[in-house]
């Protein structure tokens, strides 16, 4: 910023020497130097100022030694810009009187003028020393100094002055400026605003004040200053460039927009604001005019990191990491301590899915910071995606001491888990089973981990462990029809016939099966079963095997429960993915009111076979005494799509209830509906048209 100078203490010496005129000459002036010299200030007074001069030089010719000739020639040289004649005169005065602080400040106010400051600071100085009690001296030498650039110094005088002359506008405006100067704008906004509220009405400097505050973080202020400033020149580029920034930081983007685009269309070549532009543009999501902005300014700055590592945050945003990674590392050869860049340009590669470099740069991070739990655990899901779990798994157990967080251990779990799988191929069977252990008590809650357990308890030969996990992942994931398969041929594994012979439908009968309606009354009635084909296995086999049935049907008819589920048990060790049998056990159980046990050997009936209707729909009556309501429906809309007509519609009669005690009524009258449509049963049709009236 220009600061204006004014020939204010030059005015002074002329002052003083016009009011020499009217003083008595001095002693070593004759009466013929005394007359001219009146005659001079009268020409003077008149602004003839050749003939003043004439005068002067000829009384100088008279009294050659008289300082006050000197000092009013000297006075006029100045008023007609003819600085040298006016300075030889001073120096006349000063070989006379060497001790004339005024003087000396007359030939500072001509040195500075002529713009040769170091000598005005010379003469201004020598005032200084002989005539320290001349405050006004400061304003002159701090007025130097800050042409001299020399700002601290004009400060340091600028103050000094004003301690004695506070209301001084001019002073306080140039200290302002020497301030800011020294980018030390809070003192300069200070300055700025001492002279606004004193007189806001005569202010002028709101561009300077508002970029002041700006650069305080005081954007509100700055913006209304700035816009103040526009207010008074519409064509001021530095307060539009300096509003288009305060804009910015008042997250105002449009506006701000606004102010760059005017200023860049008037002035082009402005290329070093075409790094905030570029930001603004990244922030409004305008990522390819960012971009374009970027390489004006890598064009017109290729040495500055801040272009190079901008870009590539905008390439980042939006997916193209070769380009990204491009930029990050021109910054990166320019500043390759920047850690911060190192982590980007690791986010770039791990975001590729090229997780080689990323580790690289992740160790390389990690040296500088070896306790930043963000990048060690980046660097763990990195190893994680390379499958080498025996590296990130003790990274993610780290992390998670220090930061408890939910998706590390997430990732923990899901790395435990991969480990233990890989360690069952491995045939490591003891270490992969620690490893499932160890997810599953840290609260991994997929049935992979339990599959994995089977697994490798199968494999060790502990199959009572084994069957309890297969049963575990096949109640967490039922849709996985691997985890089904797999049990089904565990448990066929289980016995191994010599002799093969098919065995023929038979159809049997279940029970009575209660059914609980709305009003708490029961209903009664028998289920028929149509079993399922048994494996292939012995004749003898067989015959052993329906003898342990039939003893165990005998039994149960007798209401000797325990005795019939040992026969269905022994009746499963000859055949036992024998589904018929399973459902057995489980309608003991239920009579047994062991609902639990009941609800596991129903569920070991649907995994021998998954289309088992029989196996589904007492499933659904099970979780109905748990109020389990979903599953309920659950296992009798299976029950639908297996057989729709499925026991004269009892499977719609079921799944209504489960749909009417959910509050469900729509649905549940719906398949009341459906019901009777099967079913011809008219005392049982009769209620459910009584219910279906209830709940409409």
């Amino acid at each position: 910023m220009n600061m204006k100078i004014k020939k204010h203490l030059f005015t002074t010496v002329l002052v003083s020497a016009i009011a020499l005129c009217g003083l008595p000459s001095s002693a070593y002036m004759s009466p013929e130097a005394s007359v001219l010299y009146q005659e001079a200030c009268s020409a003077e007074h008149q602004q003839d100022l050749k003939t003043a001069i004439d005068k002067l030089e000829e009384a100088i010719t008279i009294s050659g030694d008289d300082i006050t000739l000197y000092t009013k020639l000297a006075g006029i040289y100045s008023e007609i810009d003819e600085y040298d004649k006016a300075l030889q005169a001073y120096n006349k005065v000063i070989k006379i009187k060497p001790d004339d602080a005024f003087i000396y400040i007359s030939i500072g106010s001509i040195y500075e003028n002529q713009g040769k400051y170091k000598d005005a600071l010379t003469a201004y100085n020598k005032a200084l020393d002989i005539f320290p009690e001349y405050k006004y001296n400061y304003f002159n030498i701090g007025n130097v100094q800050y042409q001299l650039r020399n700002y601290n110094e004009a400060i340091k005088n600028y103050n000094s002055f004003l301690d004695t002359y506070s209301q001084h506008t001019e002073a306080r405006e140039n200290l302002a400026a020497s301030y800011s100067s020294i980018k030390d704008y809070s003192n300069a906004s200070k300055q700025y605003r001492r002279l606004y509220d004193k007189n806001p009405d005569s202010f002028k400097h709101f561009s300077e004040y508002g970029i002041a505050l700006l650069n305080t973080n005081n954007s509100e202020k700055a913006a209304e200053m700035l816009e103040k400033a526009i207010e008074l020149n519409a064509g001021n580029n530095s307060a539009h460039l300096g509003l288009a920034q305060a804009y910015q930081d008042l997250g105002k983007n449009d506006l701000a927009y606004e102010q760059y685009q005017y200023v860049l269309s008037k002035i082009p070549s402005l290329n070093n604001v075409r790094l905030d532009y570029a930001n603004l543009l990244a922030a409004m999501k305008k990522n390819t005019e960012a971009i374009e902005q970027y390489n004006f300014y890598i064009k017109a700055f290729p040495n500055d990191i801040n272009g190079y590592k901008n870009i590539a945050l905008v390439y980042k945003e939006v997916g193209n990491y070769d380009k990204a990674i491009e930029n990050f590392l021109i910054a990166e050869e320019k500043d390759s301590k920047d850690i911060n860049l190192k982590k980007d340009i690791a986010n770039c590669y791990h975001n590729k899915k090229d997780y080689y470099s990323a580790l690289r740069y992740y160790n390389e991070i990690l040296t500088s910071q070896p306790n930043n739990t963000e990048v060690k655990l980046n660097k763990a899901i990195a190893l994680h995606a390379l499958n080498n779990y025996e590296a990130a798994i003790p990274i993610y157990q780290e992390v998670l001491a220090v930061k408890g967080d939910k998706t590390v251990r997430e990732n923990l779990n899901s790395a435990l888990v991969a480990r233990g799988h890989e360690l069952l191929e491995d045939q490591e069977y003891i270490r992969a089973i620690d490893s499932f252990k160890a997810a599953i008590k840290d609260g991994y809650s997929d049935g992979y981990a339990y599959y994995g357990l089977a697994k490798s308890y199968r494999a060790i030969g502990e199959n009572t462990k084994a069957s309890e996990n297969y049963e575990k992942a096949i109640s967490m994931d039922p849709d996985k029809t691997m985890y089904s398969a797999e049990y089904s041929d565990f448990i066929s594994s289980l016995y191994r016939p010599k002799n093969n012979v098919e065995n023929s439908d038979e159809e049997k009968v279940l029970p009575s099966i209660t059914l609980i309606d709305n009003s708490g009354s029961a209903s009664t009635g028998e289920i028929k079963v149509q079993s399922v084909v048994k494996p292939v296995t012995s004749t003898v086999a067989i015959k052993q095997n329906e003898d342990f049935i039939l003893e165990g049907d005998k039994n149960y008819k007798e209401n000797n429960y325990d005795a019939a589920v040992r026969n269905y048990q022994d009746a499963l060790q000859l055949i036992p993915n024998d589904a018929v049998t399973l459902l057995k056990i489980g309608n003991v159980y239920k009579l047994k009111e062991d609902n639990a046990k009941a609800v596991n050997y129903y569920q070991k009936a649907i995994i021998v076979n998954p289309d088992y209707t029989d196996g589904w729909f007492n499933l659904g009556l099970a979780y109905a005494n748990e109020n389990n309501l979903i599953e309920s429906q659950k296992s009798f809309e299976r029950v639908i799509s297996l057989d729709s007509d499925y026991n004269f519609g009892y499977a719609y009669y079921a799944l209504g209830m489960a749909f009417e005690h959910q509050g469900k009524n729509t649905e549940a009258v719906k398949n009341y509906k459906l019901f009777i449509k099967h079913n011809n049963d008219k005392d049982m049709i009769n209620t459910v048209q009584n219910k279906i009236k209830e709940l409409q």
